[in-house]
Formats: C-alpha cells, structure tokens, sequence
C-alpha cells in the first residue's frame, strides 16, 4: 500500500482531492515502475486539484504533471532496478495518473535518466517549468541571441524564474517583467539587471513598430504582452513563446515580422522527443546555478496539495513548489 492524491468526481459534478492509501494494482498500465520522490506544483495541476477538475477526463486521478524518483520495477532494458529518473510531459497527471503519489507506473519512452550531478529534488526544483525554460533557451541560442538584453515576462513565476537564472549565468543581461514589484529583490537575486512593471508592457499597442530594445525573449504570458514586445524586438531577434496566461490570441500586425525579421518560436514541453529532452536535462545539470535554486523553493506535502493547487490559479504562487511525496 502506499499514499497518493486522488481526485474524485461526485455525483453532483463537483471535485474533491484527498491522500488515500491504495494498491499498485490501481496503477495504470506501463513498462516501468517507480518509486516516486518528488513532484512539483504547475498551473495544470492547480487546474486538476481545483474544485472544476480542469484538465482532467477520467475519474479517479491522481494529478502532478511531473516526478523523479527511482526505478522499482521495468519490462523495459533500457531501465533497471534502482535507476534515477525523471519524467515531464506527455499529459502524466491529465491523461494518465501522475506525480502525487509515491508510486507511478508509465511508458518507458515518457523517462529521462537523471543526468550526473542532479538529486531528484533538484531535478523537481527545476521540473516541467524549468524544463520548458531549458528549451526555450536553446531555442533562442540556436536562432542566435542579438546585442540586448534578454527580456523575461512572468518572470516571477516557475518557468521566468528558472530562465533568469540559466540567462544569467550563461552571462546574459535579463531584463525581468514581473507584476509583483514587492518581489524585485527575489529577481535580482536569480540574475536579473533590470526590473520592469508588467503595466508597461501591457499597454495598448500605439504603433506596430517601436524602438529596439530586446536581443530575445522569453514570454510566459502570451495575449496583448507579448504582441507588445515584438515590436520591441532588434532585428532579427527572436521570441520563445511558452506560456498563455495572458490568452491565446495575438492582437499584433505581420509588421515586426516582415520588417524586422523577427522569429516567433512555439516552445511545447509536453511531446519531445527523447533527444530533446535528454540534452534539456542535461543542460539543466550543467547550467543552472544550483546556489540559486533552493532560493525558488517553496517545499510541500500531498496534504498541502489542494490549498496550494488553489493559491497557484490566483497567481500567489512565486518560484517552485516541490512536493516530497513520501513526507
């Protein structure tokens, strides 16, 4: 037996999620078996915690869109007993049962080995938010990085945290747009040279076209944000949109992309292939400075789960949340 998050669906249509102790006969089918260390809390997991079930088809479940932890059992000879892995993407803790749980049981192919030099709290530190940061990095770096600094909305939450670090310590100067200027000494910390109020970028767009100012970008909330910082771009520089909080329209022109040959770069953490995912987390390991992640670290418990799921949609959350699942 052991203790998960299960969400459940009552008659009247209405969610709960409460810790029960369960047996591995309830896990899903899969190649691989593993004892499960740490999870993390994202936007999709507060959305599956949350009284509206979110994302969620299937009922009973178990949320947490990500874990590392240690390989218990595998029909698959890529894995063996007592392997370090980690797993983000491929809908874990929507589709399939998840990271809240101090088991899971997946597809091999969705695994990772935890690189040299990662603990699988660290790796959970990082999780989906700084894995999707990772890729959003070398996306810029292979579309080359202009003069500028590199500009970082949402940077207070998981994915803008993370890539302010990675930026900063790959000696870039980030300019960090955050909408909670109580928290400017938390950015400056990660690397950040520069502090910028989201209203500034969030007002209406006057002129398709303004001064340049970005060498690249990474945009974490999308809608009228980041149509406001194309037409801030260098030319020939480039955006690696990641995230929709801001909405998935785009109230933008063509303008800064046919006049400025700016590249607007679609980041997808869900369906990469291995080789992506491996070179991410391995980059993860060797360029993250770890002295300033436990500074994004909020830990937690299956228990805080719900509370925590809630405060995350409410935008209260700052930084990483990782949940130690055997706590």
């Amino acid at each position: 037996m052991f203790n998960a998050l299960i969400v459940e669906k009552g008659e009247d249509g209405k969610t709960s999620a409460a810790v029960q102790q369960i047996g591995e006969d309830r896990l899903p089918a899969g190649e691989v078996t593993v004892a499960v260390e740490y999870s993390t809390v994202n936007y999709k997991d507060g959305l599956c915690v949350g009284p509206g079930g979110g994302l969620v088809r299937n009922y009973p479940h178990v949320p947490g869109i990500d874990f590392a932890g240690t390989v218990e059992a595998s029909d698959d000879d890529r894995y063996k007993a007592g392997d370090k892995v980690v797993l983000t993407g491929w809908r874990v803790g929507e589709a399939h049962w998840g990271g809240y749980a101090q088991k899971a049981r997946v597809k091999a192919d969705w695994l990772v080995p935890l690189p040299d030099g990662l603990t699988t709290r660290q790796a959970m530190a990082v999780g989906t938010a700084g894995f999707t940061a990772m890729l959003a990095v070398m996306a810029l770096e292979d579309h080359g990085i202009k003069a500028g600094p590199v500009l970082v909305t949402g940077a207070s939450g998981g994915v803008g945290s993370v890539a302010t670090a990675i930026l900063s310590k790959l000696g870039y100067k980030v300019a960090a747009v955050t909408g909670r200027p109580e928290g400017a000494d938390y950015l400056t910390d990660l690397g950040a040279t520069e502090i910028i109020a989201r209203a500034e970028l969030a007002e209406t767009i006057k002129k398709p076209l303004e001064a340049e100012r970005w060498g690249g970008a990474i945009d974490a909330v999308g809608g009228g944000m980041l149509a406001r910082l194309l037409g801030q771009m260098e030319y020939g520089a480039s955006v690696a949109a990641v995230g929709l909080a801001g909405g998935a329209g785009l109230p933008a022109t063509v303008i800064p992309f046919l006049l400025r040959g700016v590249n607007l770069l679609g980041i997808d953490s869900v369906m990469q292939p291995y080789e992506n995912r491996l070179r991410a987390w391995q980059r993860v390991a060797t360029d993250l400075p770890m002295d300033k992640l436990e500074a994004m670290v909020t830990p937690a418990t299956l228990s805080d789960l719900p509370k925590i799921g809630a405060d995350i949609l409410k935008g209260q959350v700052r930084g990483r949340v990782v949940v130690d699942v055997n706590a």
